[in-house]
């Protein structure tokens, strides 16, 4: 049984302390929410110049905000953009690791990065 060929991959040493190093960074991630947020030029009377919307069903659901909820949800925000991030490097990186550390079947041809999803 074959291994992935590692000269053209990262070593497995190294794979394996950045997939520890993203792991670890998902407990240091706050609160999370889908959607955007925005603040309006101009508030209208009796109305909040900030926004939060979301789709729920296909439907654009859409909230007004305080200026504290206005910030709080900005950076759940942003923090649940940066947690798909974080999610979707892991995944890449862990089908490296398995490629390479795993037995392997003969192939005629060499999985490509583009097969395994690295690009």
């Amino acid at each position: 049984m074959q291994t992935m060929n590692e000269t053209a991959s990262p070593s497995l040493g190294r794979l394996q302390r950045e997939y520890d190093r993203l792991r670890k960074s998902l407990a240091r991630i706050g609160y999370i929410s889908q959607g955007s947020v925005l603040q309006r030029s101009v508030a209208t009377s009796g109305r909040s110049g900030y926004q939060w919307t979301r789709k729920r069903s296909r439907k654009t659901i859409t909230v007004s905000l305080s200026r504290e909820q206005f910030e709080a949800m900005k950076e759940a925000v942003a923090n649940e953009r940066a947690l798909w991030e974080t999610i979707q490097q892991m995944e890449k990186i862990s089908r490296q690791i398995l490629f390479q550390s795993l037995p392997d079947t003969r192939r005629r041809k060499r999985l490509g990065k583009r097969v395994l999803g690295l690009i």
